[in-house]
């Protein structure tokens, strides 16, 4: 035993050196300071992980698989823990001893139910590997060619599969101890008349007995059994920093320093930083390099990233591991590399390369299905920063770009021609600058200037007028809202424009945003508060949907299309706006028939983080074309309804480029709300 107890300290040394390792690792990276209280973060993170609700979303059977290796794991680990405080601590020291009677029992017959549990979620992953052979559990790189050494790593296959087996080889031995103790004691009436308190244990006593164990044979394999179930369990314990074991703990601590507007409002530049982005792995701050290790190589985001689907070098999961292989390359070593050695940026093992950084759409799916909050699309804004200071894109987003900080708008017109849609308008809009107003209208980029969405934002504002709502524009004071530009990377122009509007809100007298961009929408009310700029804003499918509510605006001509519907990015997935666009469709007597990536799970259009800037390689499906064929599966398509400028843009191209053109249409919901309210006669307005 003297030995054994050697073993176990060793084990418990190596586990905290291990520990020391990744504390000193994350500690190489940025500061960060933390908002919120603890306190919350801890019921937060208790909740999110006792409920197995992430893990659940999407795949229930992984995460019921999850949930029973995680509860039984645990009540084992505590029924060991238990029987060693009784014996190593309670017992020599106190005198005190409480695993026997009823408590044993019931200890004895919940340990074998945690037992099974435990082994047939590991079985059932196993399943999913061995047979059902998962695409998001591949590890082949988008991002990769066969011939580079890092295509497939299967390494993290071994890793897998090791994991898995230990476990169950940890859990099987653990029951045979109990079969062949109870073989070996099979004279005691007190251990062999209460057997079936532990079940499994007590089957397997009976089957060994049949196969002609002796209970001094029984004596015999328990001792050397018990060696091996023993020294395998040290193993486990002393590695659990080394391997994928840690995720027990980063996970946790990943779910605890999660922040809920990860990618809603991205970080600005600190003074303090020497230069934009992120340049080397001690860039990353602490709880970035935390995220990496968190990361279970689920393949959610794999799976529900758009670029990877319609063929980009991007896997998010796959970002996330090259700068997890190249921070514990890097960091991990007693000490820190040259500078030179720690450049994140490039095609070598470990690091990422600025096509698949610039094949990222910012939409954020790979942050929101993480089921350990994982936090992709900061950490990717953060590199192109660096390739944006260093010049590294494309020509044309370079020279977008340089048009916005001329122009204030990414189509090049001059500021005074951004209300140029108002002059087909047959009444004024006020100028909320000159004359106070109840909504402040942002119209934004495309809306303004973009001869399609000009008609749609025409028909908003006649619907405006007719429901009696006291509205302006800034007219030529309103810039690009810089959602996109801070998601491309240039950070400097985004807090140039930021402030800009924010200024020019300043000079308006207004109660609430309204916006028809749910880009406009996104950074105003989340990121203009960092500048000052803190508003009661709403999405114009909500707004409408109260002026219905009121009576304001009503339904006299209802619509009977068979419709479908696009949840936004930026609205949807980044806001939660998921009922007001459906309660308005379904008001106007729509049939609407969701397509089977929506909601939360909705599918990209491709525009966002600046990809309508950039274009595509010639040849390769679009995220909208792919978007389109989907709802081309709906029988009896008529209506692709959107609530997005960008969107409406994205989507008609890419309805003629599927040779879906005649088969359905793709509308603004503002042009079928107009179709539902026919306009009124200038009488009837004034009326």
């Amino acid at each position: 035993m003297r030995l054994f107890y050697a073993l176990g300290y060793a084990a418990v040394a190596v586990f905290c050196y291990g520990v020391y390792v990744q504390i000193r690792k994350y500690r190489r990276g940025a500061a960060l300071h933390l908002e919120g209280r603890l306190r919350t973060r801890l019921r937060d993170m208790l909740g999110t992980v006792l409920s197995h609700r992430t893990l659940d979303r999407r795949d229930p059977a992984a995460g019921g698989a999850h949930r029973l290796i995680f509860y039984g794991f645990a009540l084992l680990f505590l029924g060991t823990a238990t029987i060693t405080l009784e014996y190593d601590i309670l017992e020599p020291l106190f005198g005190i001893r409480f695993w026997h009677g009823e408590f044993y029992l019931w200890f004895s017959l919940v340990l074998d139910v945690a037992g099974v549990a435990m082994i047939g979620g590991l079985a059932y992953m196993m399943y999913r590997r061995g047979w059902l052979r998962l695409p998001k559990l591949d590890y082949a790189r988008p991002d990769r060619v066969p011939s580079d050494p890092d295509f497939d790593r299967p390494q993290y296959r071994r890793e897998d599969w090791a994991f898995l087996w230990i476990l169950v080889t940890i859990g099987c031995t653990g029951y045979l101890l109990e079969a062949t103790r109870l073989v070996w004691l099979q004279g005691r009436p007190d251990v062999w008349n209460v057997r079936w308190w532990s079940p499994v244990g007590a089957a397997l006593a009976e089957g060994l007995r049949a196969l002609g164990l002796t209970a001094r044979g029984g004596a015999v394999f328990r001792h050397g059994l018990w060696w091996f179930h023993g020294l395998l369990a040290l193993a486990f314990i002393a590695l659990i920093p080394f391997t994928k074991v840690k995720h027990m703990f980063t996970s946790l601590g990943s779910v605890l320093v999660r922040d809920p507007l990860a990618a809603q409002r991205l970080p600005g530049i600190p003074e303090s930083q020497a230069q934009p982005g992120v340049a080397k792995i001690t860039d990353f701050n602490w709880k970035q390099l935390l995220n990496l290790d968190a990361c279970t190589k689920c393949g959610r985001c794999h799976e529900a990233c758009p670029a990877r689907a319609v063929g980009a070098p991007l896997s998010p999961r796959d970002v996330i591991l090259s700068l997890r292989e190249f921070a514990r390359a890097t960091l991990e070593s007693g000490t820190v590399p040259d500078a030179a050695e720690l450049d994140v940026h490039g095609k070598s093992p470990g690091q990422v390369s600025q096509e698949t950084l610039w094949s990222c759409r910012t939409c954020m799916a790979c942050v929101e299905i993480c089921p350990v909050a994982v936090e992709h699309v900061p950490i990717i804004v953060q590199m192109r920063r660096k390739l944006v200071e260093d010049g590294a894109m494309d020509p044309l987003l370079t020279k977008t770009l340089q048009t916005i900080h001329k122009t204030g708008n990414s189509f090049g017109e001059s500021k005074r021609k951004r209300a140029g849609w108002t002059k087909a308008l047959p009444f004024p809009i006020k100028d909320a600058r000159k004359e106070p107003v109840d909504v402040l209208w942002f119209v934004g980029d495309y809306a303004s200037f973009d001869p399609r969405n000009q008609k749609v934002t025409q028909t908003f504002a006649a619907l405006l007028q007719e429901a009696g709502v006291d509205f302006g524009i800034l007219y030529d004071a309103e810039s690009n809202a810089g959602n996109d530009v801070r998601r491309v990377g240039e950070e400097g122009l985004y807090e140039l424009l930021a402030n800009a509007n924010v200024a020019a809100m300043a000079s308006a007298s207004f109660k609430t945003i309204v916006t028809t961009d749910p880009h406009s929408y996104n950074t105003i009310r989340n990121e203009y508060p960092d500048f000052g700029g803190k508003y009661q804003i709403q999405h114009y499918t909500s707004f409408v949907k109260q002026l219905l509510a009121d009576g304001r605006l009503r339904v006299t001509a209802p619509l009977e299309y068979r419709t479908t519907f696009h949840d936004p990015c930026h609205l949807g997935r980044f806001n939660k706006g998921y009922e007001a666009p459906r309660d308005v469709l379904k008001s106007l007597g729509c049939e609407l028939v969701e397509m089977g990536r929506s909601r939360a799970n909705s599918f990209c259009c491709g525009a966002g983080g600046g990809r309508i800037w950039i274009p595509d390689p010639v040849g390769s499906e679009k995220p909208a074309q792919n978007r389109i064929k989907e709802a081309a599966a709906i029988p009896g398509l008529e209506v692709y309804v959107v609530s997005c400028p960008k969107d409406l843009t994205m989507f008609e191209d890419a309805l003629k480029t599927t040779g879906n053109e005649g088969r359905f249409v793709v509308k603004e919901l503002i042009e079928l709300i107009r179709e539902a309210i026919p306009a009124r006669r200038p009488e009837e307005v004034s009326a």
